[in-house]
């Protein structure tokens, strides 16, 4: 497999390093920026051939990567346009919002296309990615964009497009509550008497603890909570100031916020 990314920036790097360190050949990956210092930099980091534009890129690829924000999405399609009917590759997008439809219009009609929403954590491969392919994509690449996205962390498909914005609000935005969280967590610490240095590393290896505790455990997250909440005990106290701010609701505000963004940003992208 011949794997082309068109955008060379922090989601683009994770992929690549984690493909490299899976054995993936490094001589079938290409990318295109239009940043020299960035491609020389991905060049020097990972012995990979660079390009200043995408259909260069992109020429002899099995999968194009679309790995660009969503304002500029496109425009690059459209740059690429030519190569993908010709050559119809798979073509994954990470760009947030953009549906396939729209992604398919701007590629010149029917293309096989997996839109993904992976996150940030995906940099110290321990990432979480939603995937969605249209009805043009064949099992095999199914398959080739899993191993591209499991490269970084986990994978989940999802049974139909509109799913994938309740991941952009889930796992795609999750990581910015979670770090919302910890500091939170930390500047209390302070207040009741920590060191701001006790109070970051109790606050990270908890957050870590938990997270792989939970991913370890054959017990459900509300099981390994109340393993841990005593009757009359510390834990349940604080749990209980929890209920009463009512954090159910504040996490499902939270929520359905990121996921109608995610819609609003298909609507003012993708009906250019």
């Amino acid at each position: 497999m011949k794997i082309a990314f068109i955008g060379g920036g922090n989601m683009a790097i994770s992929l690549i390093g984690g493909l490299i360190a899976d054995g993936f050949d490094r001589q079938g990956i290409t990318v295109a920026d239009i940043d020299e210092n960035q491609r020389e930099a991905l060049a020097k980091r990972f012995n990979i051939q660079t390009f200043d534009n995408a259909p260069a890129a992109a020429q002899s690829a099995d999968t194009i990567v679309l790995a660009v924000k969503p304002q500029v999405l496109k425009e690059v399609a459209r740059e690429i346009a030519s190569v993908v009917q010709s050559q119809k590759p798979l073509v994954i997008s990470i760009a947030a919002g953009i549906g396939t439809a729209d992604i398919a219009r701007w590629l010149g009609g029917k293309a096989a296309i997996v839109r993904a929403m992976p996150n940030t954590p995906a940099l110290v491969q321990c990432g979480a990615s939603g995937l969605f392919a249209n009805a043009q994509v064949s099992e095999t690449q199914r398959e080739d964009a899993e191993t591209i996205l499991r490269a970084t962390g986990l994978t989940v498909w999802m049974d139909n497009e509109e799913q994938i914005n309740a991941v952009t609000a889930l796992s795609g935005s999750g990581p910015a509550y979670f770090f919302r969280i910890m500091e939170s967590l930390e500047a209390a610490g302070q207040q009741l008497g920590l060191s701001q240095q006790a109070a970051h590393l109790l606050t990270l290896q908890t957050a870590l603890g938990a997270a792989k505790l939970a991913m370890e455990s054959p017990d459900d997250i509300a099981n390994l909570r109340q393993s841990v909440t005593s009757p009359g005990g510390t834990t349940e106290q604080g749990l209980r100031v929890m209920e009463e701010q009512d954090i159910d609701e504040l996490f499902k505000a939270v929520l359905q916020a990121a996921n109608d963004r995610a819609k609003q940003l298909a609507e003012q992208w993708g009906n250019k």
